[in-house]
């Protein structure tokens, strides 16, 4: 089939995923338990277990270019429900910062921009000010307005 691209698998991004996170991802063995409990996978382009799978097969590029790993909320259901107590969302967590690390774009941008702006409010005060973080990622999304009715 001349229209399929192929796959080219990075066997080293496993290790690579494994040493920075710190998670055993190829300890998985694909039950679907965090899938089925993640309250964001209907937005979701690679469900949780397809990511874990693509950690295990090596397709960095795949993963890093996902929207999936932007639009997890780190809220814990996976993690909670996995057998294997692989923390989940870390695993989560460690591609979002890969894909920072990397020349990858990522897929949700102004989730990028909201993660900015959290975390330097807390560098900046020591917790989360809420007026000075909103500010910065509304000014940071060239989206100033678009929601001025819920203030």
């Amino acid at each position: 089939m001349p229209d399929e691209v192929a796959i080219r698998p990075d066997a080293s991004f496993l290790a690579t995923v494994e040493a920075k996170g710190g998670e055993s991802v190829a300890g998985c063995y694909h039950c679907r338990k965090c899938t089925n409990g993640c309250p964001l996978a209907f937005a979701m382009d690679l469900m949780p277990n397809q990511v874990m799978r693509a950690v295990q097969l090596g397709l960095e590029e795949e993963l890093l270019r996902s929207r999936a790993i932007w639009i997890c909320a780190s809220c814990q259901t996976c993690t909670t429900r996995c057998p294997n107590d692989i923390d989940i969302a870390h695993v989560m967590d460690t591609l979002r910062q890969l894909c920072r690390q990397s020349e990858v774009p990522p897929a949700e941008a102004r989730v990028v921009k909201f993660h900015d702006a959290f975390l330097n409010s807390v560098r900046r005060f020591g917790r989360v000010y809420e007026v000075g973080m909103v500010t910065r990622y509304k000014l940071a999304a060239n989206d100033p307005f678009s929601d001025m009715k819920l203030a």
